[in-house]
């Protein structure tokens, strides 16, 4: 095996490094050979041997290669387990059943975690559509009501699939719903959240997001962390609220600012996931946020869960029989009139 000090090269493998996955494989290695002087040697060495065999596979350029069918071990769970040498499809027949009770347990807290489906503040009525594109999803969605009956709404998109990212989508719910009581500006939100990517995840992970606050009276504040572009949808008029800033998880001390703008009575703002905009039909031509639009524009009478429905019922007879291969996340906040108003205050109009 390898000496420590040997130079073993940088290799990609889907997002994930060869030599940060020996570094981990060299430091279990260590553990082990700690816990044989313990007195635990059947145990550490029978995973002293996978590890040494590991790193093998890495000297030969075989690692993360499924030993049954050759192709690309998923690597999400490489990351989780670097001792892996099945892609899911071939695993054994008891890991795979593990596997499927570990995603199923996933899925079931997931759905806990999403908000109510008809959601509803002083001003505003929301509803959403939460779909992942397999048991579980790395989509992040989630509403709250602030201390000032301010409406609090996110939406975003982790990188990669599986239950690595709904992890990740478990940390922004559990932050968002902590914060949020305490009155957090919308941007120091935002900027918490990058802080916590970049200090508890690998480099290769991050994920865009939308963070946002509506008043009774119609005032919104967004800070858009590099997801696609929220549209105000009016009976006259599409306005798309520019991104303004990048996706959290990339660079820990970025600045985070925020916009602000008013959204009228029978006006709704739409948030989306890129699961609905770059759907794809069986020509491959892309779904796309403007003819997501035109449907919001056509809903506007309808109840913010019609409105839901309609929009994602245009998506899937666009796609026809192609299949979904990304979550797909669809918000719809509508404005509704409130006696409560806000005192005056500078506007960021977009």
């Amino acid at each position: 095996m390898a000496s420590k000090a040997q130079h073993v090269p940088t290799v990609d493998l889907g997002g994930l490094l060869y030599g940060e996955l020996r570094e981990q494989l060299l430091h279990r290695r260590d553990r082990l050979q700690q816990a044989q002087a313990r007195g635990q040697a059947a145990q550490a060495a029978r995973l002293l041997e996978a590890v040494d065999e590991a790193l093998a596979r890495m000297e030969q350029g075989s690692y993360g290669l499924c030993e049954a069918c050759h192709t690309a071990v998923e690597p999400d769970r490489l990351m989780a387990d670097p001792l892996l040498r099945f892609c899911i499809d071939h695993l054994p027949p008891e890991k795979q059943r593990a596997l499927e009770a570990d995603l199923e347990l996933a899925a079931k807290l997931q759905a806990r975690l999403l908000p109510a489906k008809d959601f509803q503040a002083d001003g505003w009525r929301v509803a959403y559509h939460y779909e992942p594109a397999g048991i579980i999803s790395g989509d992040y969605c989630d509403l709250g009501i602030g201390p000032d009956n301010e409406l609090y709404f996110a939406l975003g998109d982790v990188s990669g699939k599986g239950v690595a990212a709904s992890l990740l989508m478990s940390n922004l719910s559990a932050m968002f719903r902590s914060l949020v009581p305490l009155n957090v500006p919308v941007a120091a939100l935002v900027s918490h959240a990058n802080r916590v990517f970049c200090e508890s995840t690998l480099p290769t992970q991050y994920a865009t997001v939308v963070l946002g606050k509506a008043t009774p009276s119609g005032l919104v504040e967004i800070a858009n962390a590099g997801h696609l572009e929220p549209l105000v949808v009016g009976p006259n008029s599409v306005r798309k609220i520019t991104s303004t800033g990048l996706p959290i998880g990339l660079f820990r001390d970025e600045p985070v600012k925020s916009t602000m703008f008013r959204i009228n009575p029978g006006e709704v703002l739409v948030l989306y996931s890129d699961g609905i905009s770059e759907s794809r039909d069986a020509a491959d031509e892309e779904y796309g946020a403007d003819r997501l639009a035109q449907v919001a524009a056509k809903c506007l009478q309808h109840s913010p869960r019609e409105h839901v429905a309609q929009c994602i019922a245009d998506v899937a007879a666009f796609r026809g029989s192609t299949t979904a291969h990304d979550d797909q996340t669809l918000m719809v906040l509508q404005r509704v009139q409130s006696e409560r108003s806000d005192p005056a205050m500078p506007l960021h109009l977009v």
